[in-house]
């Protein structure tokens, strides 16, 4: 048995027929079913029943997809070591990103790090934060930049300094141009217009002082509802940083006196997981 073998046996568990397994793998189907069977033989054991209308894997079959898993990944792991060791600063950087980090946090770390680190080149995901989290637990990336909050025990982190949430709007909604900040009351009966995120925070900071928000719009876009903010559809509550998403003379904002909708972006990566040294290398730019 060797890590060949047990690649094509993840293959076949994991398309749950021979036939897509071996288009998966670009090999024939004979050769994959011989595989198998000359697999079982080596093991003395059934790994999947198969007839020509059902395919099932045995107990035995799920044991060793799982310890299969295992091994490809250890595999993998000392290979990527080995060839850290042997190369230092080559190879590629996979890193997952909220969209909103990727235009305000990444783009000048990226730019400086490649400058110091010209053989390193990038494979960078936008995506939800729940997404990121996925990608990170299956290791196809390996440095998430996410809101939190997450869970500690799987994921190392360094916290960003924390950052208030802002009230961004055209004239139309304009409150007293005195003030630099605003109370969370004072956007009571105004039409909001939230990130689906941060939409619950919103509701119970409102709800504790005795209001319930006039929510009119909720989505995933912070462009677009800055973009409505703009146009007078209504009143934009998202974390400062965002502001800058989109460049135009009318968009005011007012930063939210309410310590409870205080924001925070994480840089996270796997708990006692390896990391190739172009990670450990762009770690750095955020202590």
């Amino acid at each position: 048995m060797d890590n060949r073998q047990l690649t094509y046996f993840l293959a076949i568990v994991e398309e749950g027929n021979i036939t897509k397994a071996a288009e998966r793998l670009h090999i024939a189907q004979p050769y994959l079913s011989q595989q198998l069977k000359l697999l079982e033989d080596e093991l003395n054991v059934k790994l999947v029943e198969r007839t020509t209308r059902k395919f099932q894997i045995t107990d035995a079959g799920l044991m060793l997809k799982r310890r299969a898993k295992q091994i490809i990944e250890l595999t993998d792991t000392t290979v990527k070591e080995l060839r850290d060791f042997n190369e230092g600063i080559q190879g590629t950087l996979s890193i997952g990103t909220i969209p909103t980090a990727g235009a305000t946090l990444l783009h000048d770390r990226i730019d400086n790090f490649h400058k110091n680190h010209p053989n390193i080149s990038f494979k960078i995901r936008e995506c939800g934060t729940y997404e990121i989290l996925e990608l990170l637990k299956n290791r196809v990336i390996e440095i998430g930049i996410i809101r939190t909050p997450l869970n500690p025990e799987i994921f190392e982190s360094i916290y960003l300094p924390k950052e208030p949430m802002v009230a961004a709007t055209n004239s139309d909604f304009l409150w007293e141009e005195s003030n630099e900040h605003i109370t969370l009351l004072e956007l009571a009966n105004k039409p909001l217009l939230v990130d689906r995120r941060y939409e619950n925070l919103i509701i119970e900071a409102c709800e504790k002082i005795g209001f319930e928000p006039k929510i009119i719009c909720v989505g995933d876009d912070v462009r677009s509802m800055l973009s409505w903010a703009n146009s007078g559809m209504g009143i934009a509550v998202l974390p400062a940083t965002w502001v800058d998403l989109i460049s135009t003379a009318n968009l005011k904002h007012k930063e939210i006196n309410e310590p409870s909708l205080m924001t925070e972006t994480a840089i996270i990566w796997l708990k006692n997981k390896y990391l190739s040294v172009p990670a450990r290398n762009f770690l750095k730019t955020f202590k």
